[in-house]
């Protein structure tokens, strides 16, 4: 599922954008049952914004897949990455509770930098 973006009519400013989606869900491949997810992510848009009906149903083609958390939080944000071209972008996916486990995966880049773990390390402790 392609990702479609607008025009940023205001990317000489400085300011973030954060999408929160409740609903993701996608089948566990280990045990074949849904997996439940809040997707959250945040970012300093450059030239192009996220087109947000095209990301509700980007979501959505990932109902009857089966991904492992760590591969759908990395999917997700290379498919935003490479769409957007955000100035920074950061993804929290948080698994609903399953076995007593709870799960939450982050991932922070930037373009200046890529990948940045202790923007990450920091952004835990906030909860």
């Amino acid at each position: 599922m392609k990702l479609n973006t607008l025009v940023n009519k205001y990317k000489n400013r400085k300011y973030v954008c954060q999408h929160v989606f409740p609903e993701l869900t996608a089948v566990c491949p280990t045990t074949k049952l849904p997996d439940f997810y809040t997707v959250e992510i945040t970012y300093e848009p450059n030239e192009k914004l996220i087109e947000l009906k095209s990301l509700k149903l980007y979501f959505g083609s990932y109902r009857n897949i089966g991904i492992l958390h760590e591969e759908i939080t990395n999917k997700i944000l290379d498919d935003f990455i490479e769409a957007v071209e955000p100035r920074w972008v950061r993804i929290e996916v948080k698994v609903n509770v399953r076995g007593g486990i709870y799960t939450s995966i982050r991932r922070h880049w930037s373009k200046e930098k890529g990948d940045e773990v202790e923007k990450i390390i920091k952004s835990n402790n906030r909860n």
